[in-house]
């Protein structure tokens, strides 16, 4: 093998000329989505970039605090959710924006108005910044309904109504996994060329998996099908080997590293949060969008993720997802457990 050519490839898949090759494959397409997409995509450089620079630029009084012109800096969090709401506008391809950052849902002014609508938490798992954990973006993209001037009915769709969903993992590597309903697609970003390049294909989670992740310090608040599969996971009642617990407390990661290796991610309604804790907009629905793409289940204890029909912008939702025989196994034992209740 000649390892001199083979570390500068000259024929790269970068995430435009992927989409762009997509929409080659629908003659009817206008290049919208391919716009918006890209707007995303600058968006998510962005923050990258702030990202890491971010535990320098607090050491030397540039976060949080006033700069030397007196200017007031803005927290990570914010900053991004500024970035990501000036290039949606900019693409001029959406018309409604929801994100974890607003109490409302934010209009597009008329001149500039789209045919999408996208949801999105800017940068989850901020809270992680300080100790250097991967934190990243989500979103989930929906069409405007009926090509009306948008009103909030068109984000408060089920999840399975959604054109493309994706999130960019800020960490080791800054890595964007994207889905439009054909198969999901991992691309990573080369600083060197500042774009990103198709580093996962098609990617499919395993059947199975070897890794549970939940937060155990809630285990007293679980209900009974949870804690009977946690039971499960760490004492196999068929011998085999136990799962492993991995979680990290941010969303990206946790669901990320579950699609690459297989296993279960799990967020239940417990007596604490009796209707979940993720927001279903845009967490639940793009991370379930993902993870159905890529051959795996998502579920809330009662019904498939995807199905759901928010009737809140920030409405939450109970989520289990990954491996598809692990989702499976879950939804047995609350079928079960709704069984016991009835007789």
């Amino acid at each position: 093998m000649d390892h001199a050519a083979a570390a500068y490839h000259t024929d790269l898949m970068t995430i435009t000329r992927f989409v762009l090759n997509e929409q080659s494959k629908h003659p009817e397409a206008r290049g919208d989505f391919t716009i918006l997409l890209s707007h995303i995509v600058l968006g998510c450089k962005f923050v990258c970039s702030a990202v890491s620079k971010a535990g320098l630029a607090k050491l030397i009084g540039l976060a949080g605090g006033t700069n030397v012109q007196g200017e007031e800096q803005k927290k990570l969090d914010v900053l991004s959710n500024e970035v990501f709401i000036k290039a949606l506008v900019s693409s001029g391809r959406t018309s409604i924006l929801v994100s974890e950052e607003d109490e409302d849902a934010f209009f597009v002014e008329p001149s500039k108005r789209g045919r999408y609508c996208v949801c999105f938490d800017p940068l989850d798992g901020s809270s992680n910044i300080d100790c250097g954990v991967s934190i990243g973006t989500i979103f989930g993209i929906y069409m405007l309904k009926n090509d009306s001037e948008g009103s909030l009915n068109s984000v408060l769709q089920a999840g399975k109504n959604m054109v493309a969903a994706g999130y960019c993992m800020y960490g080791s590597s800054c890595t964007l996994v994207l889905s439009t309903g054909t198969g999901v697609n991992g691309f990573t970003l080369d600083p060197s060329l500042g774009e990103f390049i198709l580093t996962h294909p098609n990617i499919k989670v395993p059947t199975k998996g070897k890794i549970y992740s939940i937060n155990e310090g809630n285990a007293r608040h679980w209900d009974e099908p949870t804690k009977k599969y946690v039971e499960r996971c760490k004492f196999p009642e068929d011998g085999s080997s136990p799962k492993s617990l991995r979680y990290i407390g941010s969303m990206v990661a946790d669901v990320h590293r579950t699609l690459l290796y297989g296993g279960i991610f799990m967020y239940p309604a417990d007596k604490k949060s009796p209707n979940g804790k993720l927001r279903t907009l845009y967490e639940v629905f793009p991370m379930s969008f993902i993870m159905e793409q890529a051959g795996g289940q998502a579920f809330t204890g009662t019904e498939r993720a995807l199905d759901i029909i928010p009737t809140k912008i920030h409405q939450r939702s109970p989520i289990f997802l990954g491996s598809f025989d692990d989702i499976e196994e879950i939804k047995s034992l609350y079928a079960a457990n709704e069984a016991s209740k009835a007789t």
